[in-house]
């Protein structure tokens, strides 16, 4: 399940007639950001707000953000990346509308903006090239190796469609420009896909595993790559999510409450390094 734990404050009760029956109105990064969602469907976890703490965007870049749902993480990363505007492209037109309508909610809408469209069509509006960093959260499962869920949100968000892993990827290194960023979150037995589609298209590539306890293999993986790079790949000794008693760790707690960041860099790993005495 891609939600390990509850990660949505609790909103308050929204007021009569504000919102359908069919939706929810929940509260993250501690209060932070607000976010409409159907109470049905593909809802925001804790793989979202992991993922846009990893994206390192700083003011004046351009971000693009595939398969962006309601806009948690886009709007995430706005929030956190004071000056960055930010476009979420998503197939599902009526997602793309809840988006727009949160971005207003937080006032972001005049950096943030979702479009509707399909990934594997490259649709015109977006210029290859064009944005600074690119991040997603594909599906993670294979449709052949899969039952989907009943609800066409949740189907489209955990298994793989007419979209397969390797054309998020080549989305992803088409919208960004030579040394720009490509930031995904993703399940740890594809990783031989991820790092098979890298190949010779980018590098300085940073894995940073994920793990549910201290002593327990890790399921997710956060990997950050560079566009046109050929540095080799990196794996940081990765971030412990939840403690024995099963409550989120100090550092679990700062990143999804306290809007603090994940530093995937290059730089990040020479500071470890160094650190460690290497």
């Amino acid at each position: 399940m891609r939600s390990m734990a509850k990660m949505t404050d609790d909103a308050e009760p929204a007021a009569a007639g504000a919102l359908p029956p069919e939706m929810s109105e929940d509260k993250l990064l501690g209060g932070r950001l607000r976010l409409m969602q159907p109470r049905c469907g593909a809802r925001v976890a804790i793989d979202t707000l992991l993922l846009a703490a990893a994206v390192d965007a700083r003011a004046g870049e351009r971000v693009i953000e595939a398969g962006s749902g309601t806009g948690a993480a886009a709007l995430a990363v706005a929030y956190r990346c004071p000056g960055v505007e930010v476009t979420g492209i998503e197939i599902a037109a009526d997602l793309v509308a809840i988006a727009n309508r949160n971005a207003a909610l937080n006032a972001l809408a005049d950096r943030v903006h979702f479009i509707a469209g399909d990934i594997a069509a490259r649709p015109l509006a977006l210029g290859r090239g064009q944005f600074d960093h690119a991040f997603a959260n594909p599906p993670y499962l294979e449709a052949a190796a899969a039952s989907p869920p009943p609800h066409s949100d949740r189907a489209r968000a955990f298994v793989d469609g007419d979209a397969v892993l390797a054309d998020w990827l080549d989305f992803c290194l088409d919208m960004v420009r030579e040394k720009g960023s490509v930031t995904l979150i993703h399940r740890v037995d594809r990783l031989d896909t991820i790092l098979a589609a890298l190949d010779g298209r980018a590098g300085e590539t940073v894995i940073c595993p994920l793990w549910p306890r201290r002593g327990v293999p890790a399921k997710r993986v956060l990997l950050r790559t560079r566009k046109g790079m050929r540095g080799g790949t990196m794996l940081l000794p990765g971030l412990v999510l939840h403690d024995a008693r099963g409550a989120f760790t100090a550092a679990a707690d700062a990143i999804l409450r306290g809007a603090a960041a994940i530093d995937l860099t290059r730089a990040a790993v020479e500071r470890l390094a160094r650190g460690a005495g290497t």
